[in-house]
């Protein structure tokens, strides 16, 4: 496998003051693309703002980012980039603005582009450097070349490009502290999904296998801790972002499999939070492995140094209640968008498109 990663990572207490001399090396005009409330509410936006200003260099600010992003709002957040003259992106916040960020960055270069130009990477113009301070402990995306996105159908898609990378990303752990309990959660078994995915993937070697292993361990605590209803201090919240890194590192390598595009759907109709939405299928995940590949599941769980029941077990105390249900008919009716999926084929032990009927019957179907 070809690891290529070549993101300058500052993981540390004031990361965006410490390092102000990127922002200069990126160019002289910038546009920093958010969402509505954390880069403000976590004081990211003030320092990402104080640097700028310190170094005389004028700034546009796009906050119009939902979560899931839209292809929609990307390319308005480019095309606002590229009317200010911005000569690089600084995308702040959590997965969802940090993927925006990525794209705009491609719109700002390309503001022609449609939609159908930007997933058939039709780009003209080589995207504008990237810069990202992430707000949460979870997607990872400051170390990938990955950008998922809500398309004009209201499905899902993720974009891979080595021009996505980010010259340089921030994290202060800090800046997770005003996250509330549902999203550390929520981000937190993102990355637990991630670190999982990553090591039962077709893709997977030993480095990434490495990034996914230790990302797990610097977790497990922290987040049993958070599920219990105990806020994470500033050391727990550095393990945290430290294992989003470690897994967003891993997945870069190999990608992800069935949880995170099965978890799309409930997303797209549910509106369920990512991160629990892709944590709902992993118990499936683990089970699937240890019933058809038990040596590989065994050997896991033994160099993670916990029983296969914790794993499970801890998820759950993640996850919230979430009354879904769904018919026959439904289920039915949407399983072919899983036949011949690349995140499906990737998991390391085969998963057909009859097992994951039984995943949902079993998690979703009323007796």
């Amino acid at each position: 496998m070809k690891h290529y990663m070549p993101v300058r990572v500052f993981s540390e207490s004031g990361a965006v003051e410490q390092n102000a001399g990127l922002f200069r090396e990126c160019g002289s005009r910038c546009a920093l693309i958010t969402g509505k409330s954390s880069a403000v509410r976590s004081g990211a936006l003030a320092d990402v703002s104080e640097v700028l200003n310190r170094g005389g260099i004028p700034f546009c600010a796009f906050d119009g980012i939902e979560q899931n992003p839209s292809v929609r709002s990307c390319i308005t957040a480019g095309r606002t980039a590229s009317a200010f003259g911005a000569e690089f992106i600084v995308g702040i916040g959590g997965g969802s603005a940090l993927d925006a960020a990525k794209a705009a960055a491609v719109f700002a270069a390309n503001p022609e582009l449609n939609e159908e130009g930007f997933y058939r990477k039709e780009w003209e113009n080589t995207p504008l450097p990237i810069l990202l301070v992430g707000t949460t402990a979870g997607t990872g995306s400051e170390v990938t070349k990955v950008s998922v996105l809500t398309d004009s159908r209201g499905r899902k898609h993720s974009i891979h490009d080595d021009r996505l990378f980010a010259a340089a990303a921030f994290g202060d752990p800090k800046y997770t502290a005003s996250l509330p309990q549902a999203v550390t959660l929520s981000t937190g078994i993102d990355v637990l999904s991630h670190c999982a995915e990553s090591y039962f993937n077709r893709n997977a070697d030993e480095i990434s296998r490495a990034f996914a292993m230790r990302g797990i361990r610097l977790l497990l605590q922290p987040l049993r801790e958070a599920a219990e209803g105990k806020e994470p201090d500033l050391s727990q919240r550095q393990a945290l972002y430290d294992a989003s890194i470690l897994g967003g590192l891993a997945i870069c390598g190999t990608g992800t499999c069935f949880p995170h595009n099965v978890g799309y759907y409930l997303t797209e109709t549910r509106g369920i939070l990512h991160g629990f939405a892709s944590a709902y299928f992993l118990p499936a995940l683990l089970e699937q492995v240890m019933k058809k590949m038990p040596e590989y599941g065994e050997g896991f769980f033994r160099e993670l140094g916990v029983s296969y029941e914790e794993v499970p077990t801890l998820i759950r105390l993640c996850l919230p209640e979430n009354g879904i249900t769904m018919t026959e008919e439904e289920i039915l009716s949407v399983l072919p968008r899983w036949e011949n999926n690349n995140s499906v084929r990737n998991t390391c032990c085969e998963v057909t498109t009859e097992d994951i009927r039984g995943i949902l019957e079993r998690q979703f179907m009323k007796n």
